[in-house]
C-alpha cells in the first residue's frame, strides 16, 4: 500500500464513527490488521464521536442520478430515520418482518446500544415503535434474525449478553411510542454469552450462533421450534471460527445431499460446508479457499443453490482493487470449484449481500447499496443495474456507510442500515432482466 492510500484510509477511519466487521480480539488472532494499528482505541472512539446526521425531506425519486443529496440509479428514496431518532448509538445490522395477518411491515435495526423497531407500512412516514436495549454494555456488532413472529438478537464482544428473544407481535399494539421493551427470554444455554452473528433455517426451526464464545467460534446450534423456549442442540467446532453462514434445507444440484440440512460457512479464509442434519454429529463436507483470499466474510447461494456468491472484506483494502464479488460452484458439495470474481467500476469494501431472483443486493460500505444482475456465473458474469449511495462523502476503502441490506419484503421495499445515518427505506425500480445475459450468451 502506498503512503497516500494509507493516509486517506486513516483519515476516513478517524473522522467517522466506524468499525470494521470483526472484533479487535479476532483481528489479533488472525493477524489481519486495519490501517490503524490501535484497533481497540478506534473502537472506543467510534462510540464517542458524533454520527453523521441527515434530515429527511420527504420521499425523493431518483432523477438525473440523484435523490436529494444521494447519488443513485434506478432506486428511489422512500423514507429515512436518523440514528438520533432511533435511540442513538452507532448503526449496525438489520432485518425485516411482516405481520402476515395485518399486512404491516417493520424494519428491525441494530445499534451499538440496542435494537430499534420501525414500522414502515407507510414507507414515507416511518414510525419508531420502540427499542429493546442491549442486555449489557455496548457493541459495534449486533445481529438480528426472525422466526415465527419472533426476533433473535446477538451481540459480539459483550460477556453475558446472551441471545435476546423478542415476540414481535408486541409491536402491533403499542400505545405510547416509543416504548422501551424487555426481552421475553434470554438464552444462555451451553455456556453461551456472545456471538458475532446469528443464522436461522426457516424450514427446520434451528438457529446457528456463530463467531461466539462457544463451539470454538463455530456453529452453536439452537432449537427454536418453540420460539419462546430455545434449547441447545449441538456444536460444530472442527473448522474453528465462523464469521457468517447460510443454513438451509438443501434442494440443490448435488443429489447426495437432497433434503439434508446444510450450512455454508464463511470461515475467514475458506468457505466450509457442513451437514448439520444430525445436530450432535455434524459432518464437514468440504473446506475451500481461493486465490487472493484476505477475509472470507459472508456469502449467499443463488436460488438454484448451485453457486455461492462471496464478499471478501479485506481484498479491496489489502490488494488496492475495486469491489470484487467472488463465486464458487457448488454443483458437488464435496468438491466445490472457485470460478473467479467480478470487479466493479469503483472502490469500496463489500460487507453483506443477499440474492433475490437473478439479482444480488450488496451493502458496500462507502458506496451504499449496489444491485447486480447475475449472468453466467461460471465466468462469472455480473453487471450493476441499480445503486443508492448512502455515503455521499465519497468512495473509498474505509468502513463508513452501509452495513446491511434487507431485500426480502414482498412489496419490493428494501431497507439499508447505515453505520452513520440510520435506516434508509428504498424502492428499487429494476430494469427488465436480460434473459440473454443471464443465460450466458452475452
Amino acid at each position: 500500500m502506498n503512503i497516500k492510500h494509507l493516509c486517506i484510509s486513516l483519515i476516513l477511519l478517524v473522522w467517522l464513527p466506524v468499525e470494521a466487521c470483526h472484533t479487535p480480539a479476532r483481528s489479533a488472532i488472525i493477524g489481519k490488521k486495519y490501517p490503524d494499528a490501535d484497533f481497540v482505541k478506534l473502537m472506543h472512539a467510534a462510540h464517542s464521536q458524533p454520527y453523521t446526521g441527515y434530515q429527511f425531506k420527504g420521499a425523493q425519486n431518483c432523477t438525473n442520478g440523484t435523490a436529494d443529496e444521494f447519488s443513485c440509479l434506478n432506486i428511489d428514496l422512500k423514507g429515512h430515520l436518523e440514528l438520533a431518532a432511533l435511540g442513538g448509538g452507532q448503526g449496525s445490522d438489520s432485518w425485516g418482518w411482516k405481520h402476515q395477518a395485518s399486512g404491516r411491515y417493520f424494519a428491525l435495526v441494530g445499534r451499538s446500544n440496542g435494537t430499534s423497531f420501525v414500522e414502515i407500512t407507510d414507507p414515507e412516514n416511518p414510525i419508531f415503535i420502540g427499542q429493546l436495549p442491549t442486555t449489557l454494555g455496548s457493541s459495534a456488532w449486533r445481529d438480528i434474525k426472525t422466526y415465527n413472529n419472533h426476533a433473535y438478537i446477538v451481540a459480539d464482544a459483550i460477556n453475558n449478553h446472551g441471545m435476546q428473544v423478542f415476540d414481535l407481535t408486541r409491536l402491533l399494539s403499542v400505545k405510547n411510542k416509543p416504548e422501551t421493551f424487555v426481552a421475553d427470554r434470554l438464552y444462555t444455554a451451553g455456556a453461551f454469552q456472545f456471538a458475532h452473528n446469528i443464522v436461522i433455517n426457516q424450514t427446520s426451526g434451528f438457529a446457528y450462533l456463530v463467531g461466539g464464545n462457544t463451539c470454538n467460534g463455530g456453529l452453536h446450534m439452537v432449537n427454536i421450534q418453540n420460539p419462546i423456549n430455545p434449547t441447545f442442540a449441538g456444536c460444530f467446532s472442527a473448522d474453528g471460527y465462523t464469521h457468517d453462514a447460510q443454513c438451509l434445507t438443501y434442494s440443490g444440484p448435488d443429489q447426495d445431499y437432497q433434503g439434508r440440512e446444510i450450512c455454508f460457512a464463511s470461515n475467514e479464509d475458506t468457505v466450509t460446508v457442513v451437514d448439520v442434519t444430525v445436530k450432535n454429529n455434524p459432518a464437514q463436507l468440504s473446506r475451500t479457499g481461493y486465490k487472493g483470499s484476505q477475509y472470507t466474510h459472508q456469502g449467499w447461494l443463488t436460488e438454484d443453490q448451485r453457486y455461492f456468491v462471496i464478499d471478501d472484506e479485506l481484498d479491496e483494502w489489502r490488494d488496492e482493487v475495486n469491489t470484487r464479488t467472488l463465486v464458487m460452484d457448488f454443483r458437488d458439495l464435496d468438491n466445490p470449484v472457485y470460478k473467479g470474481f467480478h470487479e466493479s467500476d469503483g472502490a469500496s469494501i463489500d460487507h453483506n449481500q443477499y440474492i433475490v431472483g437473478s439479482h444480488t443486493y450488496q451493502a458496500n460500505y462507502s458506496r451504499g447499496l449496489r444491485i447486480l444482475e447475475l449472468g453466467d456465473l461460471s465466468e462469472p458474469e455480473m453487471r450493476e443495474v441499480a445503486f443508492f449511495d448512502t455515503h455521499p462523502e465519497g468512495d473509498g476503502v474505509g468502513f463508513p456507510g452501509a452495513w446491511n441490506v434487507y431485500p426480502f419484503f414482498d412489496n419490493g421495499l428494501v431497507i439499508v442500515s447505515d453505520i452513520n445515518r440510520g435506516v434508509f427505506i428504498l424502492q428499487p425500480n429494476l430494469p427488465e432482466v436480460d434473459l440473454i445475459f443471464i443465460d450466458g450468451f452475452d
